[in-house]
């Protein structure tokens, strides 16, 4: 067995000459490592890990491991030229497929993925630098670093995601999509692959689907009673138009689907349009959109309403030919469910305007819009009462009187040491009655349409974050973060 089989050779350089260690000679023989001064405990275990099995590290004299460290990039210096692709070469395919056929990089690809699963994360970011390959991951909303590589060792990790994926490896140019279904344990993961070439290399992000954890029951996602009866009453309706509005990654799609769980009772047809399906419902016919071959949202709506359908989910409105299918779908006996991109509920009327819906047709169809927003939860294996400050009460325009003491976590090894464990939602719902009707028709601007909810009884998301504070789920900073712009 050679180095070369043992170890990565863009991790040589980095992670042993670059530190001052070197393997002797006739490693992997004699698996020894010599260094001049002693490594870290966390450089010799991923060095290990690595290695993917036992060696020695012991001390040297510098001249000793220096005449090493050349004779080993002496050895391997055209592989390791070959590693190099920053003089714009493309390295041949079969090079890079061996390269992410690497057990130690299986093993590092591996272990990253499960570093990641272990904290729960909902996506997992390879992000090349100049200098390093940083990995990070999305927890609860939030970027959290687990790993910083040598950048010699991008080509080998993106090569690995990329033949994970099924993805053309040897193509670094143009942004590519895939799929990785990834066995950890007893549980299967489905996880999204995006690539996208910069500067430095190609930035990777995984999305991590995991069918298993999805929580699809209305009322463990943290609505509370005077929006989960309204809603759960909405749904019941025969035909209509509901939304869900929000940025990305605040839950809508979940809470689409803890809907259409709660209403599936196998007496009606309910069909999806998704892009892309990310968890598959049971009873439920679901559609992947694929633009290459031209099946939008708007062309596969149009095919859907021939189907028989009794409820419709389109996985979101972009456009006015699919706002103008699905409310042609509501108005003629479907009950329809959609999402849009706004900061709230009576922004979802106008974004509807502006797509040039006409205001009587959105009236007519609309039965309501629910904004919605995640916030961490307090880690309740750390939390503690701590004062409220001045800052904070006035960003919130709180009374430090009502609010002398807050709950905060402090950080523990549950929850990583950040004071979170897990998420719950923040909901505004938006029931369209006769006035909000009827300034809809007649043309009214979101803020006539949210004063005249709020009068008829809609509580906001800032409303709902301050509830959740005063019953100590969630802290000031995450109200702060989620409801700046509303």
């Amino acid at each position: 067995m050679t180095l070369t089989q043992t170890l990565t050779l863009p991790l040589f350089t980095q992670l042993l000459s670059k530190k001052g260690i070197a393997p002797v000679e006739r490693f992997p023989d004699d698996p020894r490592l010599m260094f001049t001064t002693p490594p870290e405990i966390e450089d010799r275990t991923k060095i290990r890990f690595m290695l993917g099995r036992q060696v020695r590290f012991e001390r040297a004299q510098e001249e000793y491991v220096s005449r090493l460290i050349k004779h080993w990039r002496a050895k391997l210096s055209p592989e390791l030229e070959g590693t190099n692709d920053s003089s714009g070469k493309d390295i041949d395919n079969e090079y890079l497929k061996d390269l992410a056929s690497d057990a130690p990089i299986i093993r590092m690809v591996n272990h990253l993925m499960e570093r990641a699963l272990d904290l729960n994360a909902s996506d997992i970011h390879f992000e090349p630098e100049e200098k390093y390959l940083m990995v990070r991951c999305r927890v609860d909303g939030v970027m959290v670093g687990i790993e910083k590589l040598p950048a010699t060792v991008q080509p080998a990790v993106s090569s690995r995601v990329k033949l994970m994926a099924k993805l053309d490896i040897g193509e670094k140019r143009l942004p590519q999509d895939g799929r990785i279904q990834y066995q950890m344990g007893t549980r299967t993961l489905d996880m999204r692959v995006s690539t996208l070439p910069g500067v430095h290399g190609e930035s990777i992000v995984l999305r991590i689907l995991d069918r298993g954890d999805v929580q699809v029951q209305l009322e463990k996602l943290g609505m509370p009673p005077d929006v989960l009866k309204p809603y759960s009453q909405l749904i019941q309706q025969p035909h209509g138009i509901i939304l869900v509005t929000g940025p990305t990654g605040s839950g809508k799609t979940t809470t689409l689907y803890a809907t259409l769980e709660k209403i599936n009772t196998g007496l009606q047809k309910i069909i999806t349009i998704e892009d892309p399906v990310e968890y598959q419902l049971e009873g439920t016919t679901q559609i992947h959109v694929n633009s290459k071959i031209g099946l939008s949202f708007a062309m596969g709506l149009r095919s859907i309403v021939r189907q028989d359908p009794d409820i419709i989910m389109v996985g979101e409105i972009r456009d006015h030919e699919t706002a103008e299918i699905a409310i042609e779908s509501a108005l003629t006996g479907h009950l329809v469910f959609s999402t849009l991109h706004t900061n709230d509920a009576a922004g979802a009327v106008t974004r509807l305007q502006d797509m040039g819906t006409e205001g009587y047709l959105i009236s007519s169809s609309l039965l309501g819009a629910m904004a919605q927003r995640l916030v961490r939860k307090i880690c309740d294996h750390c939390a503690d009462q701590q004062p409220l400050t001045v800052e904070e009460s006035e960003l919130l325009n709180l009374s430090r009187a009502q609010f002398p003491q807050v709950r905060r976590g402090k950080g523990c090894e549950r929850c990583g040491n950040t004071g979170y464990r897990g998420r719950l939602g923040l909901y505004e719902l938006l029931v369209v009655s006769d006035n909000v009707r009827h300034i809809i028709g007649s043309g009214g601007d979101a803020n006539q349409i949210r004063n005249q909810a709020v009068q008829d009884g809609m509580r906001t998301l800032r409303q709902d974050a301050l509830e959740k504070l005063y019953h100590g789920i969630t802290t000031p900073e995450e109200i702060v973060r989620v409801t700046r712009a509303v």
